[in-house]
């Protein structure tokens, strides 16, 4: 399990503590330890990470490790995301050096109540008011049915001394932001289910977001022509038009992915889907990662066909 010092987390690793004592049968011999994630960016870092280790171990956890995380200050995408990618490939590098075949992570409904604030403030689709999913590959969050509040009860009752990061208050981050001032307004003006209702709703998407993309997935492939040595992928053209907007536009983003690229933006996978609904234009249309998008001209061997160039090989 993945722990900061937090009193989610330090929760997460109680629960884990006390299921793992009261296992039986196969899975009485698996191993149960912790992986302390060190940002370096706060100067108590080294203090705090070491105060998480003493209590995991209290705990019975073991192994308990430090994982440096590299956060990438000139990283586009801003701190939080970098601090998050960084953290990942901690994890990563920590589930291939220790042998763990999965990862526990800490969030709360209160997270996945403010994730779905920040899906609808970045108006990122179905998949963003999703919310933060229950399990994705190695990673598994058994906590999201419970507040942050029952996570510090757990604490208290078992003794931890948990630690509160003040990058969670401090309001240059949109997240802090909707924590502590647009969470506590709707909160007052709309009642205190409100957080109930919004991770409500990130279930509801889940499983719209899921059923949508199993869909694409399912068709993708019978649209879809053998890829040539240089990895460029064509789609057919009519009958990706004649399919469901919410479908099309997923099957063009695994064909960008198909290609070599990253999952496209909303703007450029609209933008992609005018060159299959009959824009003037055949494109091309640049995507994330160096891949572009063109409709095949008239009289080519790629007349009827959505053209999806695969970046440069090196």
């Amino acid at each position: 399990m993945a722990c900061s010092g937090g009193a989610d987390s330090l929760a997460l690793a109680a629960a884990a503590a006390w299921h793992h004592r009261r296992t039986t049968g196969p899975l009485a011999d698996a191993r149960v330890g912790a992986v302390v994630v060190d940002h370096h960016l706060h100067p108590d870092s080294v203090e705090v990470s070491g105060r998480a280790v003493r209590q995991l171990k209290d705990l019975g956890l073991g192994p308990v490790r430090i994982y440096p995380a590299h956060v990438d200050p000139e990283s586009p995408h801003g701190p939080e995301a970098a601090a998050r990618t960084g953290r990942y490939q901690a994890f990563r590098k920590a589930m291939g050096e220790l042998g763990a075949s999965r990862i526990l992570l800490a969030h709360t409904r209160d997270d996945q109540a403010e994730q779905v604030l920040l899906g609808l403030a970045r108006g990122s689709g179905t998949r963003s008011l999703a919310g933060i999913p229950a399990s994705r590959g190695p990673f598994h969050r058994p906590l999201l049915q419970l507040s942050r509040g029952e996570t510090e009860a757990i604490c208290q009752y078992e003794g931890l001394d948990w630690w509160s990061d003040p990058a969670n208050a401090d309001p240059k981050y949109l997240r802090s932001r909707i924590r502590t001032e647009v969470m506590p307004l709707l909160q007052e003006r709309l009642g205190e289910s409100i957080r109930d209702a919004l991770a409500r709703t990130a279930q509801i998407a889940a499983a719209d977001a899921e059923y949508l993309e199993a869909e694409a997935k399912e068709i993708f492939p019978t649209l879809l022509e053998d890829p040539d040595e240089t990895g460029t992928l064509r789609l057919k053209l009519n009958p990706l038009r004649a399919l469901a907007p919410a479908i099309r536009r997923r099957i063009i983003a695994l064909a960008v992915v198909a290609a070599g690229g990253a999952n496209p933006s909303f703007e450029r996978l609209s933008a992609a889907e005018t060159l299959v609904t009959g824009s003037r234009s055949a494109g091309p249309i640049q995507m994330e990662g160096e891949v572009s998008l063109h409709r095949g001209a008239r009289g080519s061997t790629e007349y009827g066909k959505l053209v999806v160039v695969a970046p440069p090989l090196a």
